[in-house]
Formats: structure tokens, C-alpha cells, sequence
């Protein structure tokens, strides 16, 4: 054999060699991919912030309201507060391995909106962990039961 038969020769294997190591390197990503997720429940009114964590079965990882975190009533529907409530609430579900969350927020029947703090636990929760789907369960009245004050209404 001369030398240009030989050189690619080790042409050709050392190209082979890259192919294994990028399927070695896919490999290790898809390893590294391996994330469990979980469900977060926003539940955000005008009076309070609760953050519930629980895994895909349903079982409760963590859950914290803003009662917990602040010891003045008046602010338990703050921002700030709502920002420390996720954070809490993200720690535990962190040591126990989640990576990645479904949120589904949620506000009181009937109100145009969400409380102050919805919005910013959610931006909270989203620095931590990587956010699926975002979702708002908030139910919509749809009529209800009748008014009082009878056929013409109330006399006054």
C-alpha cells in the first residue's frame, strides 16, 4: 500500500470516530433530558395567594398560602408576598427532583381577574422551573340560581 492509500484510510477512521462520539454525546443529552414534572395550582384572590404543588398523580408535594409567609393579614394578597409564597413552595418541590411544571391558575368565581399576586408567582415559579403549559381554570358563571325580589323585582 502506498501513503495517500493509508492516509485515508485514517481519513475515514477518524471520521467514523466522530460519528460515535456525537451519538455518545446524544446519549448523555438524552440522560440529561430526564425531567419529572409536576402540577402547580395558582389559586389567586383579592384576600390571600396559595400555591399548591403536587406530582402527576396527584399527590401533594408542597403547599403554601401567604399566611405562612407574612404575619400581616393586609398584605397576604401583595405581590411580594406571592413572590415569597412560590418561592417556598418551589424549594420543596425541587429536593424532591421536579424539573418541570404544568400551572394551572385560578381566581374567585365571578371576578373580572386575578388577584394582585397571581401574576408574580407565576413569574417565580417560572426562574426555577421549566413551565409546559400555563393554563387558567377559573370557573365562569353561567346563569345561576334566580335573583331575589320576585317577577318585578325589588320594591323600594
Amino acid at each position: 500500500m502506498n501513503e495517500t492509500e493509508e492516509t485515508k484510510i485514517e481519513e475515514i477512521k477518524e471520521e467514523e470516530e466522530a460519528v460515535e462520539e456525537k451519538k455518545e454525546d446524544a446519549i448523555r443529552k438524552e440522560k440529561k433530558k430526564d425531567e419529572r414534572i409536576g402540577i402547580a395550582y395558582v389559586y389567586s384572590s383579592y384576600n390571600n395567594t396559595l400555591v399548591h404543588i403536587t406530582d402527576l398523580s396527584g399527590n401533594t408535594i408542597s403547599r403554601v398560602s401567604g399566611g405562612m409567609v407574612t404575619k400581616h393579614s393586609r398584605l397576604k394578597a401583595n405581590p411580594t408576598t406571592a413572590m415569597f409564597v412560590a418561592k417556598k413552595a418551589g424549594e420543596r418541590a425541587k429536593d424532591v427532583g421536579l424539573t418541570g411544571l404544568y400551572i394551572r391558575m385560578k381566581s374567585q368565581t365571578g371576578n373580572p381577574g386575578m388577584g394582585p399576586g397571581g401574576h408574580e408567582a407565576v413569574k417565580t415559579l417560572g426562574k426555577d422551573f421549566r413551565i409546559v403549559s400555563l393554563t387558567d381554570t377559573t370557573k365562569v358563571p353561567r346563569g345561576g340560581p334566580k335573583k331575589k325580589g320576585g317577577k318585578r323585582g325589588r320594591r323600594v
